[in-house]
């Protein structure tokens, strides 16, 4: 049973929770599927990011052994939390995706509502859903135009990406393994119910406090993007740990999960664009400094970053070439650049073998 703690929890304490939980303090002996459960999913809006972030995290990785487990749809490519692309195992999207279907719902009206006004927009998604039985794979510009044919004066575009948020579509490879781009491919996936019991969003609660955690329930949603979790968390409450944080914030957590100590080493990382490590929560101090996060979070875009003693240091940047540029954003010693050189090196003799690998530092 959980109990209401008295702790107050530093941001370096709440910093090496994290990295703890989110496999940033010691690179780990795991498979790729049983790593993207464990970080509960892996930002996949680059087909590129998903490899670099298990890179950082898993002693023994290789490139091909995400595009297995994507290829044998293992792990699937969808969009999920916060209506941005992830990849996750068939397992976490069959939980999660039925949890995220008011949000989604929301961003289509807000996106597409005016485009799609007159549509009996499920009479589009059973359509949709017959055009992709049978294994039939379509890219979004196909279905958006196979759906138009027999909607007059219909958007095409519109009703592509209509269906890609109403029904729980996946993006099976090529698409989004390494180096793959293009037009994105939909494909039925059976088995996703159409709405969440109210034990499965508890569930996904659990799990967000397994890879984020300690948070509070505002960090849940800034993660989910998903509204109504307080009440989730009254429920929860009995079965869950409490602190404080420093600004008097209420934390939640697992009862058995032990906080690693503050003093901790944590090794360089170099995170890519969006790691979940920067947007798991909506209180970011515990990984950056408010100024930091406005200079590397502008608009939608999410700078890949240098963690140094668990938080953003610097930005970072790699050239088609084999070279890899380092903005610092904080001073950094001597130590710590030529730590940053030897983990950008090994991250380039993982993402362009036989290249001339250089690394240059560049003040912003």
């Amino acid at each position: 049973m959980g109990s209401r703690g008295t702790a107050v929890l530093s941001p370096r304490v709440l910093n090496r929770a994290l990295l703890d939980r989110q496999l940033l303090l010691g690179r780990v002996d795991l498979g790729v599927a049983a790593a993207a459960e464990h970080v509960f999913g892996l930002n996949a809006q680059d087909p590129d990011l998903p490899y670099l972030a298990l890179w950082n995290r898993l002693e023994t990785f290789a490139i091909e052994d995400l595009t297995t487990a994507i290829e044998n749809g293992t792990l699937v490519r969808s969009t999920m939390m916060r209506a941005t692309q992830h990849l996750m195992s068939a397992a976490d999207f069959r939980l999660v995706r039925p949890a995220l279907a008011p949000l989604l719902r929301r961003v289509q009206r807000n996106a597409f509502g005016s485009r799609t006004t007159g549509a009996d927009l499920g009479e589009l998604v059973a359509d949709a859903a017959g055009r992709l039985a049978d294994g039939v794979v379509l890219s979004r510009p196909e279905l958006g135009r196979a759906l138009a044919l027999t909607r007059p004066g219909a958007d095409a575009n519109a009703l592509g990406w209509t269906v890609q948020y109403l029904l729980p579509v996946v993006h099976p490879a090529p698409s989004g393994t390494w180096g793959k781009r293009g037009a994105t491919p939909f494909a039925a996936f059976p088995g996703v119910p159409e709405a969440a019991t109210a034990e499965d969003v508890r569930e996904m609660v659990r799990r967000y406090l397994a890879a984020f955690g300690p948070a509070t329930v505002a960090d849940a949603r800034s993660w989910s993007g998903v509204g109504g979790l307080r009440e989730v968390f009254e429920q929860l409450r009995p079965e869950l740990r409490t602190y404080t944080d420093q600004s008097g914030r209420e934390l939640f957590d697992l009862p058995e999960r032990e906080l690693p100590s503050a003093d901790l080493p944590a090794p360089v990382r170099l995170l890519p664009e969006f790691d979940a490590t920067l947007l798991a929560h909506a209180d970011r101090t515990r990984v950056m400094t408010e100024e930091i996060r406005r200079r590397i979070c502008q608009g939608a875009a999410v700078a890949a970053t240098v963690l140094v003693d668990g938080t953003v240091a610097a930005s970072w940047t790699r050239d088609r070439t084999g070279g890899l540029t380092v903005v610092p954003l904080r001073p950094i010693s001597a130590a710590d650049r030529e730590a940053i050189e030897a983990e950008a090196l090994r991250l380039l003799a993982f993402a362009a073998p036989g290249a001339d690998h250089t690394v240059q530092f560049r003040q912003s």
